[in-house]
């Protein structure tokens, strides 16, 4: 097969390592204008609407049964060990530890991360990005960081609000269709939850995983070719990096926070 030949796969590998240098120097370059993005609030706050705002409600709906199913299954589990007092416990923790931050992250991809990648992409097909450049403007420090980080700081509060609604659908299963008892309930879970263990490190998690997504859905639009087939196989990129990171990622972060 002539395709298999040394020096193809010397160029894919090359080309591989050059795209990876390219985005951690427009990594860098984001991080490094996060003084320049604070003296222009006004950009970061339109970001934050448009990337929160309009990712709530698919985030509110989605731990609402998130909370209605982890309370089904929960109690089904808890009752065969007569502990359905710790139902509330069990669905909070789920939802702080693990489930809220993944989850969100995961909507936040499929929502935010495509709307993104598809109007960084189509600036690019549409030469903006290009006319910016020539007119002295630099499209990173005036399009690329301020979106970045407001998907930076809308991701953790997307991924509290979807553990918040998640435990009020977890008491609405468990308290008013099931009849667990109210005070066990919340006394259970106000004992045995940890503010620093177990909510510090699903804010830290929300906060990698909006790293990790914003990112990823802001080169990929930025890199993306000037087609409408360009712009297309971005999104779809994007969809399915930045899932896969934030799997890789929980795994990472999971594994380090048990063993500290």
């Amino acid at each position: 097969m002539s395709w298999w030949r040394p020096s193809h796969v010397g160029f894919a590998v090359r080309c591989k390592l050059a795209d990876i240098g390219q985005g951690a120097r427009l990594f860098g370059r984001m991080l490094a204008l996060w003084r320049e993005v604070l003296r222009r609030p006004a950009l970061v706050r339109d970001q934050v609407h448009f990337l929160g705002n309009h990712s709530l409600s698919i985030i509110a709906l989605s731990g609402l049964f998130v909370g209605f199913v982890l309370a089904l299954q929960g109690y089904n589990v808890l009752q065969l060990y007569g502990s359905e007092s710790s139902l509330g416990l069990m669905v909070t923790l789920s939802l702080v530890r693990e489930l809220g931050p993944v989850v969100a992250a995961l909507l936040f991809a499929g929502r935010a991360g495509t709307s993104l990648t598809a109007e960084i992409g189509l600036m690019r097909a549409g030469e903006q990005l290009s006319a910016m450049e020539m007119m002295a403007v630099d499209p990173v420090r005036r399009i690329l960081a301020p979106r970045f980080w407001g998907g930076v700081i809308a991701m953790p509060v997307l991924a509290a609000v979807f553990c918040a609604v998640g435990v009020i659908g977890g008491w609405l299963v468990g308290v008013v269709l099931i009849g667990v008892d109210a005070g066990a309930f919340w006394g259970q879970m106000q004992a045995g939850v940890d503010l620093f263990k177990d909510v510090g490190n699903g804010v830290v998690k929300s906060v990698v995983f909006g790293v990790a997504v914003t990112f990823i859905a802001v080169l990929q639009g930025y890199v993306a070719k000037p087609t409408p087939e360009g712009v297309a196989r971005a999104t779809t990129r994007t969809v399915v990096m930045a899932s896969l990171t934030v799997l890789a990622l929980d795994f990472v972060l999971t594994a380090l926070m048990f063993s500290l």
